[in-house]
């Protein structure tokens, strides 16, 4: 059960990479990457969308995605380590 939920959250994890890799380029329709940038898109922001209204931009970096990076890192960490 603890390797099903530590694999989940690296998935998670990875996805939500990949969400603040895509936001630093422009990704027009015609582009290649679109269909996994609008696949990104559609499963990031419903966790994304209320934590933006409790973290406003800052500078115009959006610090929800770090927020959600960092949680789920804290999550995984004594997950590992009870495992080991």
């Amino acid at each position: 059960m603890e390797q099903l939920i530590v694999g989940l959250l690296q998935v998670a994890l990875i996805v939500f990479i990949v969400r603040a890799v895509l936001s630093w380029f422009r990704i027009s329709g015609d582009s290649p990457f679109y269909p996994v940038a609008r696949t990104v898109t559609k499963i990031t922001e419903p966790v994304l969308s209320p934590l933006r209204r409790v973290i406003p931009p800052l500078g115009g970096i959006d610090l929800s995605i770090l927020a959600v990076i960092i949680a789920i890192n804290y999550l995984l960490v004594p997950i590992v380590r009870s495992a080991l």
